[in-house]
């Protein structure tokens, strides 16, 4: 059966699946991959640097004709970058983590649907009072960058859906299979955002180091903080640790974040760390439920899969 949603009636898309615009992961084939298998596809435009995004945006319009969009982080870009986005005509743009207010305007004169991702109910009334078109529901659950202290995908996804009724809304953290679709329809979502899962997929710009270790991995496995931010010199702001793949690092320095900050002696060990091969070269991002990923697959094919086992889970209760 099909699975009809406001989202996809928004799009004109098959199925109410969105690829979570994942910095350097979610390039244009892994995007346009999404978009051919009936969802939506966002390419992770992240920090909006140009070069990166002239080339991951010319992949996708050219390997797909379907809707497809572009996230980025809010706190870390300008308006150039949405505006270079914008030229590529997009079918979406995707603003999370921090205040997007700067960047709606250039998205509705250009008369693209706008989609915020939230990850607390004061994130939650902006994007309503902003009139998001599509406002993504975010859950402590999720891999990457999150709220602190972060609400549950479960708990956090209704309260959403009824506050911004009849805005559509994505549901995000946690969702790795259909059944995970399944139970985001049923709190009210119009779909979900998936991004773990399409790190295990043939199109993904992820090393096969960092798809071996989510397919091999448990959700018990991964952790969040904001250490590894730190450590790296990555500004993010602290209000948003990360969920990742358990790391030597985390585990010295989780709890004492603000002593790490000032640290330089520390941050400079982790650099040697990785120059040695002691520690890992990059964090793994990941949602904690890996468990569920055991294959990897086409993103196209994968799309299918899950409507259709979200349509069988749905069908199986009804009955």
């Amino acid at each position: 059966m099909a699975l009809r949603t406001a989202f996809t009636d928004l799009f004109s898309i098959e199925h109410p699946i969105a690829l979570a615009p994942m910095g350097g992961y979610a390039g244009g084939e892994l995007a346009a991959a999404v978009s051919e298998g009936g969802g939506l596809g966002l390419v992770g435009g992240g920090r909006g640097h140009q070069d990166w995004l002239d080339r991951e945006l010319a992949i996708v319009s050219d390997r797909t004709t379907k809707p497809w969009g572009v996230g980025f982080l809010s706190w870390a870009i300008d308006v150039d970058a949405v505006e270079q986005a914008l030229s590529r005509h997009p079918s979406a743009v995707m603003l999370s983590f921090g205040d997007p207010r700067p960047f709606v305007r250039p998205v509705r004169e250009a008369g693209v649907p706008l989609i915020i991702q939230v990850t607390d109910l004061d994130e939650a009334r902006q994007a309503v009072d902003l009139d998001a078109d599509v406002i993504v529901a975010q859950g402590a659950e999720a891999g990457g960058h999150g709220g602190s202290p972060g609400r549950s995908t479960f708990s956090f996804v209704p309260v959403v859906a009824d506050l911004a009724a009849p805005t559509p809304v994505l549901a995000a953290g946690g969702i790795a299979d259909g059944r995970g679709l399944a139970a985001a329809l049923a709190l009210g979502a119009a779909g979900a955002l998936i991004g773990t899962r399409f790190q295990a997929t043939v199109e993904t710009l992820a090393d096969t180091s960092v798809t071996k270790a989510i397919i091999e991995g448990s959700g018990e496995d991964t952790e969040r903080s904001t250490v590894l931010d730190i450590a790296r010199g990555v500004p993010w702001p602290s209000r948003y640790p990360a969920r990742a793949i358990r790391h030597p690092f985390v585990e010295r320095w989780h709890g004492r974040e603000a002593q790490l900050a000032v640290d330089d002696d520390a941050q400079r060990a982790y650099q040697r760390g990785i120059g040695s091969g002691e520690l890992p070269a990059l964090p793994i991002w990941a949602s904690d439920a890996i468990d569920l990923i055991t294959d990897v697959r086409s993103a196209t094919d994968l799309v299918g899969d899950l409507a259709a086992e979200a349509a069988a889970t749905l069908a199986r209760l009804r009955s």
